[in-house]
């Protein structure tokens, strides 16, 4: 029988105080999931995300406040986690920066920050919760990908697109290698979602109508809408799927 249940699964959501791991971190719980939730940033706001999750599902939500581009800080944050937990089986990594800039302007600070964040950042999170994952013979990555990954489409993007298409190979290569393990890596790839930092967008009508035209589905996409694709690749439902990038989207990839 096909389950969509998390119940009795740890999942871990690295970026969680923001607009998409807050939306994940309520999605996952909300099926069954207890959580570790984790920030670079606010505490203070990764604890407000922590209690409406705990008041809305009554999982057990713990906050942690971690590096991800560091890997003295990740280690000592997996540490925790397994020892609060006892392991894991779920890691997402919704953590995310985007700088815009056109090619020929482009800041080396913003670049190397970009990398940082997207690239390296994901990198040490697989690493050092896919050992305890792969100790454990089982477990599912999901990292945060994007249409810019695969489309050169807009300026001001180069950069943050070249990050997102190394989170794609990066998510087929790691797994491939981690499939003998029982361990799943996949990705979800969204367009356009209103976060805190793009309600100025939705704010616009004029700037929400172009984006609009350009979805053809005609609307804005909200945090809710990753949910579904994401409880999928981190549930049983998802046993058979590996190394993919489901696009979230609302049809922009299709043309």
């Amino acid at each position: 029988m096909v389950s969509f249940s998390l119940e009795g699964k740890t999942a871990v959501v690295l970026g969680a105080a923001g607009g998409i791991g807050s939306a994940l971190a309520l999605g996952l719980a909300e099926h069954g999931a207890n959580l570790a939730v984790a920030t670079a940033s606010s505490m203070e706001a990764l604890e407000k995300v922590a209690e409406e999750v705990r008041t809305q599902t009554g999982k057990k939500v713990v906050s942690y406040q971690v590096n991800v581009t560091d890997e003295e800080s990740m280690a000592k944050f997996v540490a925790a986690v397994v020892a609060e937990f006892g392991g894991v089986d779920i890691l997402v990594n919704s953590m995310g920066l985007n700088k815009k800039a056109a090619v020929l302007e482009y800041p080396m600070s913003d670049y190397e920050k970009m990398f940082d964040v997207n690239v390296k950042g994901t990198l040490i999170a697989c690493k050092h919760f896919g050992k305890v994952m792969t100790e454990a013979k089982k477990g599912s990555i999901i990292n945060l990908s994007s249409v810019r990954g695969i489309r050169g489409k807009d300026g001001g993007n180069s950069c943050y697109s070249a990050t997102k298409g190394a989170v794609e190979m990066f998510t087929k290569c790691a797994a491939i290698e981690l499939a003998p393990f029982n361990v799943r890596v996949n990705a979800i790839g969204p367009a356009l979602i209103i976060t805190q930092g793009t309600i100025h967008i939705k704010n616009n009508p004029e700037l929400a109508e172009k984006y609009k035209k350009a979805i053809p589905l005609g609307r804005l996409g909200m945090g809710e809408d990753l949910v579904g694709a994401t409880v999928y690749l981190a549930s049983d439902a998802a046993s058979f799927v590996t190394g993919q990038t489901i696009f979230v989207d609302g049809g922009t990839t299709a043309g």
